[in-house]
């Protein structure tokens, strides 16, 4: 809040001295995108790191809007979600991801801590079927710093969730 007040006023000021110097300021971001896209896209990376687990052993636990319902879809650390497999998966036609305020409504967890049950504003669970191939897997427990281990096939039963085809093929 206080930065953008602080490049409003800064490209204000900048505006004075001539029309064109405020649009070079409103340029500086993009040379922060690719390396805030490198460093700030890992979550699950510290996750892994700070339990001793594969990354492929952490669970992303996602939250979707398929044609207006609610549905966490449970994807392994190392991949992404396929929002058409999970499309498929549902049955629905328009599938994206659910903002922050989106998420905290319907699960009661911020982003990044969403443990996946329970949960009752969701209307459905997914996991990917590869979690099911571990010992252990390791899951949100509410807050971005706290996280769980249980068997996957006990994940599956708490979470009532479905195993399905949910992840990118070349994540």
């Amino acid at each position: 809040a206080l930065s953008a007040t602080l490049f409003i006023v800064v490209g204000g000021l900048l505006g004075v001295s001539g029309w064109r110097d405020p649009f070079w300021l409103y340029l500086a971001p993009l040379l922060f995108v690719v390396p805030m896209a490198k460093l700030l896209w890992q979550p699950s990376r510290s996750s892994a790191h700070a339990t001793g687990a594969r990354l492929e052993e952490i669970v992303k636990s996602l939250v979707f809007l398929c044609d207006g319902r609610l549905v966490l879809v449970m994807v392994p650390g190392d991949q992404r979600a396929d929002s058409e497999k999970i499309a498929k998966a549902v049955g629905c036609e328009r599938v994206k991801v659910a903002g922050a305020e989106d998420v905290a409504r319907a699960t009661g967890f911020s982003a990044g801590g969403v443990a996946p049950f329970p949960l009752p504003h969701i209307d459905l669970v997914l996991m990917e079927r590869t979690l099911l191939t571990h010992e252990v897997v390791w899951i949100g427990a509410g807050t971005s710093r706290h996280m769980a281990a249980l068997a996957p096939a006990d994940l599956v039963r708490l979470a009532r969730a479905r195993p399905v085809d949910a992840v990118a093929e070349n994540a």
